[in-house]
């Protein structure tokens, strides 16, 4: 609160639901406007139901202010795939923060719970399956039972494109089999467990939660904020540029730095447990 009293800068309008006046985004920022003696302070009014309030919530705390950590924006993944199992990987991805990868990473996990779609929706709105396999499988056992029936009401049937069900179609009277191998071997690729980085986190989530941790005031306007903000980026090194150390560094220095590394880390280690100690998620 004090800091974004101290702050030069215009802070965003607080988010508050209409329906229910609560504060979705901003609480910080109306407090520290209520300490400082002020009458008003500018909103922005939401129009919608309590799920669509949750998800504005989240996606605003990833814009500005005091970004949410790794473990609540896997939280608020979670409840969002619950509430919109039909939104796909990339619109949760940039509503938590998250890589797309993280949150298929989530969604494989939840599946026995949640429904199991063949269809999401995409950044523009629009609804596409996540695997035209089974549809294929789908369509061309409808058009064994109803040779008859139209391309158009098997694919409303199935969820796949009209395109999609000539093709089969076309397959099944040359003797083929309706799933063409590419989209087998895709369908059996979506459907691995994907490789895990350090600690589940890629490196486009740690490319988000730096770009948050940015913004947030309190590093931002304080010397210790700004020093450990310098000290994340110096070492913000990816795996690629990782890969081209190994290979690039001389030999002879390979086993000296790689002690360095593994001092550097238990001590980086000890460091983090130190924070977790200190944060209301370590308690």
């Amino acid at each position: 609160m004090q800091v974004l009293n101290e702050s030069i800068t215009e802070l965003p309008p607080i988010i508050v639901h209409r329906e229910t006046m609560r504060v979705i985004d901003g609480a910080h920022r109306l407090q520290a406007a209520r300490a400082a003696g002020a009458d008003e302070i500018r909103v922005r009014f939401f129009d919608g139901d309590e799920n669509s309030a949750f998800v504005v919530g989240v996606r605003a705390n990833t814009a500005h202010g005091l970004p949410l950590s790794l473990v609540e924006r896997k939280k608020a993944a979670a409840r969002i795939l619950r509430d919109y199992p039909e939104w796909s990987d990339r619109v949760i991805a940039v509503a938590t923060g998250l890589s797309a990868r993280t949150i298929s990473g989530l969604r494989g996990c939840s599946t026995a719970e949640g429904p199991q779609l063949n269809s999401r929706v995409g950044m523009d709105g629009r609804r596409r399956p996540v695997s035209t396999a089974g549809g294929r499988r789908l369509a061309s056992e409808m058009l064994s039972a109803k040779p008859d029936a139209s391309i158009r009401e098997i694919a409303r049937a199935t969820g796949i494109s009209p395109g999609t069900v000539k093709d089969v179609r076309d397959r099944m009277d040359r003797g083929l089999d309706p799933v063409p191998e590419q989209v087998s071997a895709a369908h059996r690729a979506g459907n691995r467990h994907q490789k895990k980085d350090h600690n589940g986190l890629t490196s486009e989530d740690v490319a988000a939660l730096l770009r948050g941790i940015h913004r947030d005031p309190s590093l931002r306007f304080t010397d210790a904020g700004r020093l450990m903000l310098r000290w994340l980026d110096a070492n913000a090194v990816g795996s690629t540029e990782r890969e081209r150390l190994v290979a690039d560094l001389p030999a002879h220095t390979a086993g000296v730095i790689a002690e360095l590394a593994r001092w550097y880390a238990a001590d980086l280690a000890e460091f983090a447990a130190r924070l977790e100690g200190r944060s209301p998620l370590g308690n």
